[in-house]
């Protein structure tokens, strides 16, 4: 390995901070603060920087999230991930996009901190449970437990339908149709029975209040979305977020929100618009991710 190893492995330890915060103003802020530690490292008795600098962001990501449950506590209405925009070459390492995804990252919030450290770093990282153990401050026995029980919460919540971006981009088109033209049917005949729409607007900015639950009740909020008069001044640009295809959403030319969809078997299963400035200061910028 040549040059610093923080900089070699700088896109690795942003992924991990972010599928274990959820926000990549508060990955950036603990990637920092490992680079800051890794200054102070003699770096000369390092065996595996990357293992070392992983256990590092890991610590300081489970600090993190001490840090800030308060503030998701007080959080207004409800909270989706930060989407971050990544590049279409994400989308070619589909496990690495799978575990962005939002709907994946709304899964991972039901675990504890802990569980979800040891989820994402042996489900999606590949790393061991010696290793794990180093990074959580367990032994390889509780990791090992802990990854079983992580599992185990997890298998009636992770989406079971097969996924793909080529689905995904048939049902963003009909959301764009829709805008365009009126015509609701074509995307509510996509919709799930059981979809989920859920709104992010911090309170900052107007989004749903609470989760809306069931395809006509969905369509039926679409249609009077799309049918207001502020819904002209938007427009539609299809993007990649989260390692999948998603809408830049604009409004009178400025950005207003950035929509993606869960869709299983072909059927939309969630939608979910984030609207918190806040969350999309840095939206515009392509975020550095990779395994």
């Amino acid at each position: 390995m040549s040059g610093d190893p923080f900089l070699t492995h700088r896109r690795l330890l942003f992924t991990v901070a972010y599928e274990m915060l959820g926000s990549a103003a508060d990955a950036e802020d603990v990637v920092q603060e490992t680079w800051l530690k890794w200054r102070g490292v003699d770096q000369a008795e390092v065996r595996d920087p990357r293992a070392y600098l992983v256990r590092i962001v890991t610590r300081a990501a489970l600090d993190q999230v001490r840090a800030t449950s308060r503030r998701r506590e007080e959080y207004v209405g409800p909270w989706l991930p930060e989407p971050i925009l990544t590049s279409p070459d994400v989308a070619d390492d589909v496990a690495l996009a799978d575990s962005l995804s939002t709907a994946m990252l709304l899964v991972l919030e039901t675990l504890t901190p802990t569980q979800r450290a040891v989820f994402v770093l042996h489900e999606v990282f590949g790393f061991d449970y010696e290793e794990l153990a180093e990074a959580v401050g367990k032994t390889p026995a509780a990791v090992r437990q802990i990854a079983h029980r992580a599992r185990e919460h997890l298998a009636s919540r992770k989406p079971r339908g097969e996924v793909s971006a080529e689905s995904t981009r048939h049902a963003l088109n009909a959301f764009q149709h829709a805008l365009a033209t009126g015509e609701i049917q074509p995307l509510a005949d996509l919709l799930a029975p059981d979809v989920v729409m859920l709104g992010d607007g911090g309170g900052v900015k107007q989004a749903l209040p609470r989760p809306i639950h069931g395809a006509a009740k969905v369509a039926k909020l679409l249609e009077v979305g799309f049918s207001t008069p502020w819904a002209t001044l938007m427009s539609l640009e299809q993007i990649q977020a989260n390692g999948w295809p998603a809408l830049l959403v604009r409004l009178d030319g400025e950005l207003d929100s950035v929509v993606t969809m869960r869709v299983e078997d072909g059927l939309v299963t969630g939608i979910y618009t984030v609207r918190n400035p806040e969350k999309l200061t840095r939206f515009l910028e392509e975020a550095g991710v990779s395994r």
